[in-house]
């Protein structure tokens, strides 16, 4: 999404919101002058892609303990 500075003063709040989940691009005079984005988009993503992979009747728990015994075995 890009914005104009001004409107980015006008409605912070509103853009600092949508920012959790999407850049925003700020112009002025036409050009891209900044960038608001989630820091921790990298691991939003991280996670969204690993949604589903595990069966529904293993835990959490079990998981993290098959992944570590298979650190050791390496």
């Amino acid at each position: 999404m890009s914005i104009t500075a001004t409107e980015l003063k006008l409605n912070l709040g509103k853009y600092l919101r949508l920012a959790e989940s999407e850049d925003i691009f700020i112009t002025r005079n036409g050009k891209v002058i900044a960038k608001l984005s989630n820091p921790y988009q990298d691991r939003v993503d991280a996670v969204k892609s690993l949604y589903g992979i595990l069966p529904s009747d293993v835990t959490l728990e079990e998981a993290m303990a098959e992944r570590l015994e298979r650190k050791l075995k390496e």
